[in-house]
Formats: C-alpha cells, structure tokens, sequence
C-alpha cells in the first residue's frame, strides 16, 4: 500500500505519476494540476499561525526575563551569525552557479523586472519590520512584521508575574504543537500535490526541466557541505580553540536521527541528552541553547531559501539587483527563525521569501513544485545541519561560561 511507504518514496512515486499523466495523457494534466494548487494553498495556509505560535512559544519559553542577560545574548548572536554565513554561502553559490538560468518561464506567463518590487534603502527594510497593526500584517501577508511583533510579545510574556507568564507559554507552546500537527498532517498530502505539479510543470516546461533541477540540487548540497564540513568547524575552533573532530565525533548520534527524521524537534532529547553527557555542557547551558537553537537557528533552512528563490529568479529570467537580494537575505535570516522543525517545514517558509521579491505567481509556484520533488534528501541534509549548528552553539556558549568541554565519543 503506497500510504505505508516512507514519505519520500511517496513523493518519488508522485513525480513520477504526475510525469506520466503530463507525458501520456495531456489531457488530463490541467485537472491534475489543480491537485497543485490546491496543495500550495494549504501550505500557504498554515505559514502566519505557524510563525507566531513557533517564535512567541520559543521566545516566551526561555523563563526566568534573567536569563536574557549575557547567556541570551551570546546565544542570539551565535544563531543569527550562523544563520547569516550559511545565507551568503547559497546566495555566492546560486549567482555563481546559476542553477535555474538556462530554463524558461511557462508559455502565457509573462514575468518583467518592474513587477519586483524595490527596497529604497535597508533604513527602510528595517522600518517595514515594525507593523503598525499587526493583524493587519498578518490578514496581508507581512512576514517581516508578524516576525517583529512575535518577538516583541514573546520578550513581554516573560516578563509577566509568574501565573500570567506560565499560562501563556504553555498556551503557546500547545498552539504551536498543533500547528506542528497540522503542518505535518498537510506534508503527507505531498504527494498528491507533486502529482499535479508535476504534471503541471512538464505540461508547460517540458520534461528537461528536470535536469536542470539536478543542477540546483548540486548546487544545495555544495552550500550544504560547505558549511557543515568548513563553516562551521571553523567556527567551533575560532571560538574553543579545540579541534573541531572531537565534537563531531561525539554527535554522530544526533546527526544520525536529524537526517533520518528531518526533525531537529524529534532530534532534541537525543541532542540535550548528546551534548550533557559526550561534550560535558552543563544542563542549564544545554536547556537554554538547544531548545532555543530547534525553534530560530535554521543554517541549513536558511540557505536552502535564498538558494531556491534565486534559483526561481533565474529560471523565471528575472533579476534580482543588489537591494532585491538583501532583501532576499535578510527575509530569508527571519523566515528560518520561524521555521518548524518539521520535514520540509522550508518548503512553507520558503513562500515568504518569494513574496517579499513579489515572486507570488504560478510560475514560481510551478518551480516550486519541481523542488519539492526532489527535497527529501535536500532536507534530510539541511536538518542535519541545522542540528549540528545548535550542538556547536551550545558547546561555544558553554565554554564562553567557564565550562570545561570533556568528549567522550565511546
């Protein structure tokens, strides 16, 4: 029974399915396609409670407003540099690349550069993060100002008398749970929506499009790797001045079930109860970094988007200027924070990145579907990454406490 395979086999099959009814009854590929549509638009449903609930719970989670002091600063600032560099690793990768410049966008679909739209400065970035009603940015899709405002109420709730605190995070984190239920429930429909993507796609693009996408898969799993084997010990031995071996060694089992699940939240106990017992941080470091780093440190997440939406940029032959890709970067750096850390949860923020470039049109969701194709190895990479990120962090963090790292790999 298909239902019972593993997911990603589902979706392989789905491809293939939709291919099928694209190539050998063409027909039939426009019902198909509504399939599509109708999957995208579930995805799309879920994007502003799953963001609020996510980064207000993980925020608000936190606990004693003390410990915003010198620990939550260093750790913030650990995730957001991370996030950063593994942003402008795909962002150098995907212009060099060019992964998506020699497809064509669907015939009847015209794209123009004047439909981007155009940042007037980062001053101005800035100030369209603060919403100046934040239902209203959430009723119309502004991303960056429900992230702001998330943020913003999840630092009150903690500063609320005991009583008013607990019984808002534990609301919050029960919201968010749900969402996350929600979420997953809608990533199984994946295969059905890859059928009628699929055939959508090589009904109007044509079957080569395919190997091109092979181009931008390489050209994710270079940043991936990149940052994962240099980025990122680098990092652990610029900041512990040790070898940067010992750690990966001892985190073999996190990494494991991170890209077996594609869960950095199923991965949490296995990687709290890894870095206490093999890298010797202490619980108090471990209970703050870690579950923070499962809710806003997404490296592999936040790279896969800026990838992926050049990627579409290129392909639907629409350039992006030096504004439109900060943009890019800095809406990609806020769409990882509110990332679940679910399978293919990128797949639903990547919608945001796309609508802060106006990217919001068939064409690109068409694209979009192709990705998804082809995501489950992507995504199985990136949550190891991801995972691997916050292990780092809490043994940075640690050590930047006085604590001793003592590795045991046994």
């Amino acid at each position: 029974m298909i239902w019972k395979l593993a997911l990603h086999w589902q979706v392989f099959i789905g491809m293939i399915a939709g291919a099928a009814v694209a190539l050998l009854a063409p027909d039939l590929a426009p019902a198909a396609a509504t399939l599509g549509t109708i999957f995208m638009r579930l995805l799309r449903m879920v994007i502003v409670p799953l963001i609020f609930t996510s980064i207000v719970s993980g925020v608000a989670g936190i606990g004693d407003p003390r410990s915003l002091g010198r620990l939550g600063a260093k750790t913030l600032a650990y995730y957001l540099c991370t996030s950063l560099f593994a942003i402008l690793v795909g962002l150098v990768l995907a212009n060099g690349i060019r992964p998506g410049a020699q497809l064509h966008p669907p015939e009847g679909v015209v794209i123009s550069p004047d439909q981007i739209e155009r940042p007037g400065s980062l001053a101005e970035i800035l100030i369209r993060m603060i919403p100046e009603n934040p239902i209203q940015a959430a009723s119309e899709g502004d991303i960056l100002g429900l992230i702001f405002f998330a943020l913003a109420f999840g630092l009150a709730i903690m500063f609320l008398p005991e009583r008013g605190r607990t019984f808002l995070t534990e609301a919050f984190q029960t919201a968010f749970e749900a969402m996350m239920k929600l979420t997953g429930g809608l990533i199984r429909l994946a295969p059905l929506g890859v059928l009628g993507l699929i055939a959508g796609a090589i009904s109007t693009m044509g079957f080569g499009v395919f190997a091109q996408v092979a181009k931008y898969m390489l050209t994710v799993a270079l940043g991936l790797s990149f940052h994962f084997f240099v980025v990122l010990p680098a990092l652990y031995f610029l900041l512990t001045r040790r070898s940067p071996v010992a750690h990966w060694r001892a985190m073999v089992a996190p990494m494991q079930l991170a890209f077996s699940t594609s869960s950095s939240s199923a991965t949490l106990p296995v990687t709290m109860n890894t870095v206490e017992r093999k890298a010797g941080v202490s619980n108090k470091v471990a209970s703050f970094v870690l579950p923070l780093g499962a809710t806003v440190n997404m490296d592999g997440t936040a790279l896969y988007e800026c990838a992926g939406v050049l990627f579409i940029a290129q392909a639907l032959d629409v350039g992006l200027t030096v504004g439109q890709q900060a943009m890019v970067v800095l809406t990609a750096l806020l769409a990882s924070i509110g990332a679940a850390g679910i399978p293919s949860a990128g797949l639903v923020m990547i919608f945001i990145v796309l609508e802060a470039v106006n990217l919001s049109n068939p064409a690109a969701f068409a694209l979009v579907g192709v990705m998804l194709a082809v995501d489950r190895p992507l995504d199985m990479f990136r949550t190891m990454v991801n995972v691997t990120s916050d292990t780092v962090g809490a043994a940075v963090i640690a050590q930047s406490e006085g604590e001793t790292l003592r590795y045991d790999d046994s």
